[in-house]
C-alpha cells in the first residue's frame, strides 16, 4: 500500500531563546543545529525510530505541560550522562537497562525533559 508513513523525519521543539538552546545542545550533546534545517543524522543499517502515544496523565515526560519528549540515540549513555552532570544539567539519578538497551533522562535549560538511549550492542 502506498501513502504510508515510513519513519520519523524530524523532531521540532519551541524555545524562548532559540540561539541559546541550540548552543546548549551543541555544547552538551554535540548536536550542531544549523537554523531551521537542524542537526541531520544518517540512519545506519537496521536503525529504527519509534513513534508512540502516551496517556495525557503520563509522568514519563516530566512537566505536565510538556507535550512531547525527544529520544536521542547515543553510543555511550554513561559518558553522556556524566558530561551533562558535570555541566550542571538536571539529570535523573535513575537509569533503565533492559532488552531494548539502556535509557537515561535529563532536562535542557528550558525545562524540556529528553531521553537518551544506548541500543544493545550490534544495533
Amino acid at each position: 500500500m502506498s501513502g504510508q508513513v515510513t519513519g520519523i523525519g524530524g523532531v521540532f521543539i519551541r524555545a524562548q531563546d532559540a540561539e541559546e538552546l541550540r548552543r546548549w545542545y551543541a555544547d552538551h550533546l554535540g548536536l550542531q543545529i544549523e537554523g531551521p534545517a537542524g542537526a541531520q543524522f544518517a540512519a545506519s543499517a537496521g536503525a529504527t525510530s519509534v513513534f508512540s502515544v502516551f496517556p495525557a496523565d503520563t509522568t514519563y515526560f516530566g512537566r505536565p505541560d510538556q507535550a512531547c519528549m525527544v529520544n536521542f540515540r547515543v553510543d555511550d549513555l554513561d559518558a553522556v550522562l556524566e558530561r551533562l552532570r558535570a555541566a550542571g544539567a538536571e539529570v535523573d539519578d535513575e537509569t533503565m537497562d533492559g532488552e531494548y538497551g539502556k535509557f537515561g533522562w535529563a532536562v535542557d535549560p528550558e525545562g524540556n525533559r529528553f531521553e537518551l538511549w544506548e541500543p544493545p550492542a550490534g544495533e
